[in-house]
């Protein structure tokens, strides 16, 4: 995209929640009359949803960055199993398919601290969690690393794994100062900033991308389904603030329609990012951008 090029990762694409419980406010009918969905975002055998777990790596202005980092691997997420306990996967071994050295890698982006967004932050170096990428400035939402981290005292909000994702996948980049925290928004280069979209978590972000006359948004979880697009008032189950993540989803697509963004979210599986137009007061699909990815 201008002169930004973009990479692919995914770790795996398989099938997730089941839609009443992951979208519980879609209405089933919704599933039932787009048939389109299935196979890469709907499995109607089992009325589960179906979602990638992937990063995408940009190359810009001589830089590389990466967004998200996944969930680990096998890593203790107690009550998280079969998707994120003890799953393994392989992103190094991703990223060097891709011709990405680790220590190469000069920005990571964590749209927000989910278990699915940070889990190749660090990797195990005998007994000891160390950064993945050891000359990155990690670009970590302030609000979240508040919530998740040791300055929620109480832990109001958190489950007890949150700790645990904390412990294992940021602490470690605090303790060794590679972490950048940040608020209301973040230029990483000319092409690249990032923006505070808060509601699935409190410190949710997105990343544009604008080089020459294209355009993008990496829009994180604010929407796990295409379905989300033409019905943007329906939040996933983990959504912290559900008002307030469905206004930012709102806004966020209308942007995406009006200035002819291409949309990415975190977890779409397929052709991975579309572009979104607008449909009376609401949204639809258009384009959809395949990607050749790089698979698991």
């Amino acid at each position: 995209m201008g002169d930004v090029e973009l990479v692919r990762l995914i770790e795996w694409h398989d099938p997730f929640l089941p839609a009443a419980d992951f979208l519980p406010d879609v209405p089933p009918e919704v599933w039932e009359r787009n048939a389109w969905l299935a196979p890469d975002h709907w499995d109607p055998a089992t009325g589960r949803t179906v979602i990638a777990l992937q990063t995408w790596v940009l190359h810009s202005a001589g830089r590389t960055v990466v967004v998200d980092t996944g969930a680990g691997s096998d890593r203790e997420r107690p009550g998280m199993a079969p998707y994120f306990h003890q799953r393994h996967s392989d992103l190094p071994g991703l990223l060097a398919r891709a011709g990405v050295r680790r220590e190469d890698v000069d920005f990571v982006v964590n749209t927000h601290l989910h278990v699915d967004h940070v889990g190749w932050n660090t990797v195990d170096a005998a007994g000891t969690w160390e950064p993945t990428f050891p000359n990155a400035e990690y670009l970590i939402p302030a609000a979240d690393d508040a919530h998740y981290g040791p300055d929620n005292v109480s832990g109001e909000g958190l489950q007890a794994v949150d700790r645990l994702i904390y412990e294992d996948s940021v602490a470690p980049i605090h303790r060794a100062g590679q972490a950048v925290l940040w608020d209301g928004s973040h230029r990483i280069d000319e092409h690249l900033v990032l923006e505070s979209a808060p509601g699935h978590t409190p410190g949710s972000s997105v990343l544009r991308l604008a080089s020459g006359s294209d355009r993008a948004v990496f829009a994180g979880d604010l929407l796990h389904s295409p379905v989300q697009i033409f019905e943007p008032c329906c939040n996933s189950s983990s959504c912290a603030a559900p008002g307030q993540a469905a206004a930012t989803r709102r806004r966020i697509l209308e942007r995406a329609a009006d200035e002819g963004e291409l949309l990415v979210p975190a977890h779409f599986g397929g052709a991975g990012a579309l572009e979104v137009t607008r449909a009376g007061s609401g949204f639809t699909l258009g384009r959809w951008a395949a990607f050749d990815p790089v698979s698991g």
